[in-house]
């Protein structure tokens, strides 16, 4: 493993390496890896796919370079980012239930640790499991401020990360946090709002794209159906 490390901190630098492992970081803790494992395998991937269509193809010589540059510059976008994204809209329909939970139990006088116990532990979902990955951190020895800095590094959300950057500088401070939860709440309930008349104003357009498509031209048809029968006919 060490000599695989060595080999991959050769070929690549280490700030694309750094870079990598943020953006492999966001797909939280039980899907991430080691980035220098998914940058062997895409170079490697790519020289597999050169060669493969050089000896396949003709042209290959000509369609081995072009089709070998878009597979490794758009393979971390469709491989990682596209993963990145629906976690995102995941983690943010996760995000206001749970944080109505947190709310809730923070205003019954419970510290803010026990406030994320008692809500991580009563709920299931991606964004709880996040909070409990931290939680088990702090229980190790990591202080909370600490943790909570790595879980910022495993969320896609910035509306997540700032109610985090809130939630650690409530604990640093001992000022109350109810209030900016609630606006925090609103404003997650609002996106929402936002998101789905977004979509459903798009719908309209899909639609007419389908009819264009595929309505049309049978209608086409069936209007000029007759005018073919009776030309094949003759």
């Amino acid at each position: 493993m060490a000599k695989k490390v060595e080999l991959a901190r050769k070929i690549y630098r280490q700030d694309t390496i750094d870079k990598m492992q943020t953006k492999i970081d966001l797909l939280g803790f039980e899907d991430s890896y080691p980035a220098v494992i998914f940058l062997n395998v895409r170079l490697l991937s790519s020289a597999f796919l050169f060669f493969m269509i050089l000896y396949l193809f003709e042209w290959g010589y000509i369609f081995a370079p072009v089709f070998t540059f878009l597979y490794y510059v758009f393979l971390p976008k469709w491989w990682i980012d596209r993963k990145v994204e629906k976690r995102r809209r995941h983690l943010d329909s996760d995000a206001m239930y749970f944080f109505e939970v947190l709310t809730l139990s923070i205003e019954s006088g419970h510290t803010l640790k026990t406030a994320l116990e008692i809500t991580s532990s009563n709920i299931d979902s991606t964004l709880s499991k996040e909070f409990q990955k931290t939680l088990e951190e702090v229980r190790f020895g990591k202080g909370l401020n600490e943790a909570l800095e790595e879980l910022k590094k495993r969320i896609p959300s910035n509306t997540i990360n700032n109610i985090i950057l809130n939630l650690s500088q409530s604990n640093i401070f001992g000022n109350s946090i109810v209030e900016t939860l609630y606006n925090q709440i609103d404003y997650i309930r609002e996106k929402k709002v936002l998101e789905t008349k977004e979509k459903i104003s798009k719908i309209p357009i899909r639609v007419s794209v389908i009819s264009v498509i595929f309505f049309i031209p049978l209608l086409m048809l069936l209007i000029l159906s007759p005018v073919i029968i009776d030309l094949i006919s003759r």
